[in-house]
């Protein structure tokens, strides 16, 4: 689905703050893959997602996406099939605006070509649908979002996501933000979703735990290159202990970060 070829990324190239934040990798992301990638602080990360989604160009490489090259497609482009959730829950819904527009605009986007109404077919299927989230939003349609809760959010934009059909979801620590109660409500409901539409994903947690029970293939990450790429038996196979200790045979140094260590 998405190959990235000898990707590279340096900004300020040529200036004294040059700085090599994605460093020749490759990768490929098959369909129904659901990825998960941990790194410390500055391992290239968020630099990789904003790569495959367009909101920054590579130095050097290319994107592949179904076969067609795709490195130079602006964001707004690929957003057409690309979703994706960041940390912040206000980034994924527009907060002056109802609950059931919202919703609007991502059903509006799944069915490219057709024109979609709002009436009362419609807010029966967005009730029908925000059921799934658990959190009493089908009785709050006209509600502007901005009343909801960070949680109540991130959980909208995820179900959102999911009603707009991408081919490819990308999850940005889209729960380190969240209260422990809702983190977890947040991940079931992206477990869920993915298992229920066959969703391919790809996930950035800063949770080694989280990372090794989720998804079919593990990535890890260190100055700006993949130093890891583990699925099937192996990942099943993996804990904590043994991820810090490949990073230390394959790096020959600690693994270091203190948020990435101490998460539960």
């Amino acid at each position: 689905m998405i190959t990235l070829s000898n990707i590279t990324k340096v900004f300020h190239e040529g200036t004294v703050n040059e700085n090599a934040a994605i460093r020749s990798v490759d990768v490929r992301v098959n369909p129904g893959d659901f990825i998960t990638i941990i790194g410390s602080n500055g391992a290239g990360k968020t630099t990789l997602f904003n790569l495959i989604g367009g909101g920054i160009f590579p130095t050097r490489g290319r994107i592949f996406f179904n076969g067609d090259d795709i490195t130079r497609m602006p964001e707004y482009r690929r957003a057409r099939f690309i979703g994706r959730i960041f940390q912040d829950p206000l980034l994924g819904t527009a907060s002056n605006m109802k609950l059931e527009d919202n919703m609007m605009i991502a059903f509006r986007k799944g069915f490219k070509g057709l024109k979609i109404s709002l009436n009362k077919k419609t807010r029966a299927h967005f009730r029908e649908q925000l059921v799934q989230l658990d959190m009493g939003l089908e009785r709050r349609l006209k509600d502007n979002v901005m009343l909801l809760s960070g949680g109540q959010r991130q959980a909208l934009t995820l179900l959102m996501m999911v009603l707009s059909r991408p081919d490819l979801i990308l999850l940005d620590e889209h729960t380190a933000a969240l209260d422990p109660k809702n983190a977890e409500i947040v991940l079931g409901l992206t477990m869920h979703f993915i298992e229920k539409y066959r969703l391919t994903a790809m996930m950035v947690t800063h949770n080694m735990s989280q990372a090794i029970a989720c998804g079919n293939r593990l990535l890890m990450m260190d100055r700006g290159e993949i130093i890891l790429d583990v699925g099937g038996d192996e990942k099943r196979a993996l804990t904590v202990e043994k991820l810090i200790d490949k990073f230390r045979r394959i790096r020959s140094r600690s693994f270091e970060n203190d948020e990435v260590l101490l998460s539960p």
